[in-house]
C-alpha cells in the first residue's frame, strides 16, 4: 500500500521559512517523479514544484521561484520543499504527490491529474 506522509507545516510570520518533508512508502521511490501542490481556501489546487526521479531536474512555479527549493533523498524515500521568504499568499494546504515516470517533461510534472498518489496534506499558514 502506497503512503505519502507530509510533515513540517505550521504557522510562521511573513519572511520566515519552513521545510516540508514527504516520506514515501510502498513504492520504488526512485521510479517516481515527485511534486508539491497547494490549495488555498476557495481556490483550485495549484502546482508548486516538481522534481524528476533522479533529482536531476527541478521545476518551480513562477509564484515561488527564487524562494522555494525542492530536493529529494532517494535513500530515505523522502522529498523536501524548502520554503523561504514566505508570504501570506503562500498560506495553503500543501500536498505531495508521486508519479510513476522517468521523463522530464515540465508539462507532465506540473499537471495534478498526472500523479498517481497523493498525501493527506500539511497546513502552512503565513501571518502578516
Amino acid at each position: 500500500q502506497v503512503q505519502l506522509v507530509e510533515s513540517g507545516g505550521g504557522l510562521v510570520q511573513a519572511g520566515g521559512s519552513l521545510r516540508l518533508s514527504c516520506a514515501a512508502s510502498g513504492l520504488t521511490f526512485s521510479n517516481y517523479a515527485m511534486g508539491w501542490f497547494r490549495q488555498a481556501p476557495g481556490k483550485e489546487r495549484e502546482f508548486v514544484s516538481a522534481i524528476t526521479w533522479s533529482g536531476g531536474r527541478q521545476y518551480v512555479a513562477d509564484s515561488v521561484k527564487g524562494r522555494f527549493t525542492i530536493s529529494r533523498d532517494n535513500a530515505k524515500n523522502t522529498v523536501y520543499l524548502q520554503m523561504n521568504s514566505l508570504k501570506p499568499e503562500d498560506t495553503a494546504i500543501y500536498f505531495c504527490a508521486a508519479k510513476g515516470y522517468r521523463g522530464t517533461y515540465y508539462n507532465v510534472l506540473k499537471t495534478s491529474n498526472e500523479y498517481n498518489y497523493w498525501g493527506q496534506g500539511t497546513q502552512v499558514t503565513v501571518s502578516s
